[in-house]
């Protein structure tokens, strides 16, 4: 019994740096979500010199409410966030939820987006699962890139199918069928799924802000992979890009270049 309640006392205050080692099997430079916001807080008000309050935050992350659950406090300080992400993250709002959110950014301000795919690694460092409060045993995370990937696997995913009844999930199942070899011919084709599933987002979110109007000085872009994993241990991002698009002087930036996320 004084065996069992040391193990829970180790399990339930790991440290920081424990838990980084155990997201960090599968994403080397994955930081957590708390600091990737603080990060960019500090980024915004030294470097752009702008104030929260300045900032509309529009995210395009899955609509499972673990998401929710680990949605870090600090990122409330932001305007918003306007919803433009359905099933893993894809922009499923488009060109509509894009000017609409365009349309409510401060005159002085900038817009942030934040976007990507989710997957889950537990505290046992197992890929596509975590641990959800007040349950007793693992569950998939992400259960629709799972969900996709298993259609996959079977065959069972007809080209160019999508319906009305399952419209969001149809469409990940295109874009996966899309790299089913890539896919599956990976050493874990869950996480080579997700890959595909950002390059996807990454690829209609820039289209949708090329093709969108803002009255604003910036457009601020972050993607990555979201990393969940059990309740007791947090989320964590993987960033693909960092992106600062100067509107007045028609410039970009790459932040991921000048170690801002590091």
């Amino acid at each position: 019994m004084l065996f069992y309640a040391a193990f829970l006392f180790k399990i339930t205050h790991m440290k920081k740096r424990e838990k980084l080692a155990i997201i960090r099997q599968h994403y080397h430079n994955a930081i957590t979500t708390i600091d990737s916001v603080n990060k960019l807080i500090d980024f915004v008000e030294e470097v752009l010199d702008l104030e929260t309050e300045q900032i509309m935050l529009a995210d395009s992350i899955c609509s499972d409410d673990v998401n929710s659950i680990q949605y870090p406090a600090r990122a409330r300080e932001f305007l918003g966030p306007f919803k433009m992400g359905g099933l893993d993250g894809f922009p499923f709002t488009g060109l509509t939820g894009m000017g609409a959110f365009a349309s409510h950014v401060p005159d002085d301000g900038a817009v942030f987006i934040y976007y990507g795919p989710l997957i889950g690694v537990s505290k046992e460092g197992v890929i596509g699962e975590i641990h959800r409060f007040g349950q007793t045993k693992n569950t998939g995370c992400c259960g629709a890139a799972k969900g996709a990937l298993n259609k996959l696997l079977n065959n069972d995913i007809v080209p160019g199918n999508v319906t009305d009844l399952d419209y969001q999930m149809n469409s990940i199942e295109q874009i996966l069928l899309k790299e089913k070899d890539r896919i599956l011919n990976a050493a874990i084709p869950l996480k080579e799924a997700t890959e595909v599933i950002y390059e996807a987002i990454d690829a209609r979110i820039l289209e949708l802000v090329a093709n969108t109007h803002y009255n604003c000085k910036y457009v601020i872009l972050l993607g990555a992979i979201l990393i969940n994993s059990d309740y007791d241990m947090g989320s964590y991002n993987c960033p693909r890009r960092f992106e600062v698009i100067d509107l007045v002087a028609n410039t970009r930036r790459d932040m991921l270049k000048e170690g801002i996320m590091a």
